[in-house]
């Protein structure tokens, strides 16, 4: 389960300092044309529109690669995201160009009982074993007592942690918190404010929009709703360029 809102796209006073600083390297400001427009009573600034020339050569250095499509990196994105901690597990390899403030599993996990909505359990429950086969049947009651043992367990051990705070144990309350934290399944979910850019999306889209995971595929189609998101696939050219040319060297070989 992934679950994606607050979406904070690029404003508009950024995407003109994007396009400006696009075209520093051949001090071509003067042939861009996008513009801010104006509302003609009172010259207030009601949006921006992405020029078809500087669009055409977004795109153009997109596929050129990362080290001509740097004004990407300048372009942010912010995302709220509920997700497992097995995905963010994953996420985390995107380490440079993102930042996230997460929710606690230190100082807020015994805030309240686990519930089953805290988990990503939805193949658990029904596609992956929720056939009419008794063997797979059984698989599936197997594997939901499974869960529901571990859930109880956790419950159990932030009781005892409750009352052992209550009671002024602290030692004794670390050690029920740490009983928690150790038994925490991959499946609980986290949510996160994460902060960041065109390029990272770019990496993201082109590695993981055919991942077996279903929540790198939900994220994917976020992207491609994303305003600009024709630079993010102009950028695919490249890879699909250079996955050719690797097929054919190791053919040859």
């Amino acid at each position: 389960m992934i679950k994606i809102e607050h979406v904070v796209c690029p404003s508009d006073d950024q995407m003109m300092f994007v396009i400006e600083g696009m075209r520093n390297a051949f001090n071509s400001w003067d042939k861009s044309d996008s513009e801010m427009h104006s509302c003609t009573d009172t010259g207030v600034e009601t949006g921006f529109h992405l020029g078809e020339v500087d669009e055409a050569l977004m795109c153009a250095l997109a596929r050129l690669g990362s080290d001509e499509r740097k004004f990407m990196r300048q372009m942010p994105i912010m995302m709220r995201i509920t997700a497992p901690l097995y995905w963010w597990k994953e996420f985390d390899t995107y380490k440079v160009g993102t930042v996230s403030n997460s929710c606690s599993t230190m100082h807020t996990v015994t805030d309240r009982e686990f519930q089953w909505e805290d988990f990503s359990i939805e193949y658990l429950r029904y596609e992956q074993f929720g056939t009419i086969e008794d063997a797979q049947n059984k698989m599936r009651d197997d594997a939901i007592t499974q869960f529901e043992n571990t859930r109880n367990t956790l419950n159990a051990y932030r009781y005892q942690y409750l009352e052992a705070k209550k009671n002024g144990k602290e030692d004794l309350a670390k050690d029920y918190w740490r009983q928690i934290i150790q038994l925490l399944p991959s499946s609980y979910n986290q949510t996160r404010n994460i902060s960041m850019n065109y390029e990272v999306l770019c990496n993201i889209y082109k590695a993981r929009r055919a991942h077996k995971l279903k929540e790198w595929r939900d994220l994917c189609g976020v992207i491609r709703s994303l305003p600009y998101f024709n630079v993010i696939e102009a950028s695919l050219a490249l890879a699909s360029r250079e996955n050719s040319k690797a097929s054919n060297e190791e053919t040859q070989n």
